[in-house]
């Protein structure tokens, strides 16, 4: 979600494949890279993870996107689990395909840093959809301070509360700003028996073992702190990038879940309770508020919990802190797609490609990517949105499409969906974060030392905190623990952060 696109869902007209064949034609000729036209069709070859089953070539989405670009698209599907592999082999050999969908590691960083890919930063605003879109969601791959990638674009702010609003109206209770309210709606909960089946079985929150994930900017206890003023991950403290578990409010939300294991008001085997698990705990009707999942789904909980318990009531709140609303900032992609020199020749043949992929954010490519083709897969409603017909047929035909090229599923300039109460409230949560979204500052720095022994700085740190947590170590432990993750490599670690930050802000 872009800051230019979130203010409202723009409404375009709903196209089926006769209309979509049309808007090609008069779009025809494309323009070249110097503006001159260029009736030849685009080849565009595609590398990418399999999605569900793999289209058949030439399948009817496959032709419409060829009709409207004016391009000869040759997508090479490649099962998920063999896709690393393949990858490597690819990069080794030098035999890519125009764009190549990638994930941010060691293996992508070291290809790009050796020149195999083209700077793309220099030419994203002559490409009207793809300037389009928030910063964040370039800023959040770049390496070295520079654009080399499109991004699969998903969602930056996706924190959301998602509640039992029977159990708060009823209990008196509101969403949490402090930690404090945190603290009351957990005691709350646990006490009160908000189901009214006399046994002591209700949670305020129930926690799994991911609840402190290093990788995650989804994790809960980020997510918690971030509220409170945490930073995302990595932070500036003093000039110097520092890890979240450093700061105060990070350390405050931490004695907070301390508190509430010690007073038995969470679930006791929180670290090694799996996310399916505390998923049936929501739908069984037995947690308050639902910690894994996205402001987005909230539909989808009610859905869940209301198959268990058919008069629950659901709503969906942002995470709030001292300062407002502030969460913390996902990558904002799945993946994203890069131009090997080796099959791009020139600078010509790269704007091309760019303006292919930019005309994939139009309001008819969108429609199509989103929802299919009207009378097959969606039908429109009185109200000029569109409303699935077929979903399993969507998920079939068109779903893989979506998933691997980019697109922008609620708030891009397709047909907007129809949604419920519910869905409308979830999606402007999200359109809303994206505003107060704290991004990872160390998200695109690189680090020897932690590229070295980051899993392993990792786990000492990540079983620091559930020790403290439990009460198995107290404060002193808990700084003791802190100063071994840092003679470990956590001081080499933030230095090198530091280090790059600094090359990157000049």
């Amino acid at each position: 979600m872009e800051r230019k696109r979130c203010a409202a869902l723009l409404l375009s007209l709903a196209l089926t494949a006769g209309t979509l064949a049309a808007c090609a034609e008069k779009s025809e000729p494309r323009q070249g890279a110097e503006g001159q036209p260029d009736s030849t069709p685009l080849e565009v070859t595609i590398a990418t993870p399999q999605v569900g089953e793999a289209p058949k070539k030439d399948s009817e989405v496959e032709l419409a996107i060829e009709k409207y670009t004016n391009a000869k698209v040759d997508i090479q599907w490649i099962p998920a689990a063999a896709f690393e592999d393949k990858k490597n082999i690819m990069i080794a050999s030098d035999e890519m395909p125009k764009a190549f969908k990638l994930t941010y590691n060691a293996t992508t960083l070291n290809a790009i840093q050796s020149g195999l890919f083209w700077e793309i930063g220099p030419y994203l605003n002559e490409y009207k959809n793809l300037s389009d879109a928030n910063p964040m969601y370039y800023d959040n791959i770049k390496v070295e301070g520079k654009l080399y990638g499109l991004p699969l674009y998903r969602d930056i702010g996706r924190a959301g509360i998602v509640y039992r609003k029977d159990w708060f109206d009823a209990l008196g209770l509101k969403p949490p700003v402090t930690l404090d309210d945190w603290y009351n709606i957990a005691k709350t909960i646990a006490e009160k028996d908000p189901d009214q089946n006399g046994q002591n079985d209700t949670y305020g929150l129930f926690m799994d073992r991911s609840y402190n994930d290093t990788a995650l900017s989804s994790s809960f206890l980020t997510r918690l702190s971030v509220s409170q003023g945490a930073p995302n991950k990595w932070g500036i403290e003093n000039g110097k990038v520092v890890a979240e578990f450093m700061t105060k409010p990070y350390q405050d939300s931490m004695k907070l879940l301390r508190r509430l294991y010690a007073e038995k008001l969470i679930n006791q085997d929180f670290s090694v309770v799996q996310t399916a698990d505390a998923d049936n705990k929501w739908n069984s009707g037995k947690a308050g508020i639902r910690i894994n999942t996205v402001a987005s789904a909230a539909a989808t909980s009610y859905d869940n919990v209301s198959k268990s318990v058919p008069n629950a009531a659901v709503d969906i709140a942002p995470y709030m802190g001292p300062s407002g609303n502030r969460v913390p900032a996902e990558p904002g992609n799945n993946g994203f797609f890069v131009f090997p020199k080796s099959s791009v020749k020139d600078e010509m043949e790269l704007k091309r490609l760019l303006g292919f992929f930019d005309q994939l954010l139009e309001p008819e490519m969108s429609t199509l990517l989103t929802r299919g083709f009207e009378g097959k897969h969606f039908e429109k409603t009185p109200d000029g949105k569109a409303k699935f017909k077929d979903l399993t047929l969507f998920n079939l035909e068109v779903k893989p499409y979506r998933d691997s090229l980019p697109s922008f599923e609620v708030t891009g300039t397709g047909l907007p969906l129809q949604l419920n109460e519910l869905q409308a409230k979830g999606w402007k949560v999200v359109a809303d974060n994206l505003q107060n979204a704290v991004p990872n500052v160390a998200l695109t720095l690189t680090s020897k030392t932690y590229m070295e022994k980051g899993a392993e700085l990792d786990t000492l740190i990540r079983d620091a905190q559930t020790k403290y947590i439990m009460g198995k170590i107290d404060d002193a432990g808990w700084e003791a623990e802190l100063e071994r993750w840092k003679k470990a490599g956590g001081d080499q670690v933030m230095e090198e952060f530091t280090a790059e930050y600094g090359k990157q802000k000049k």
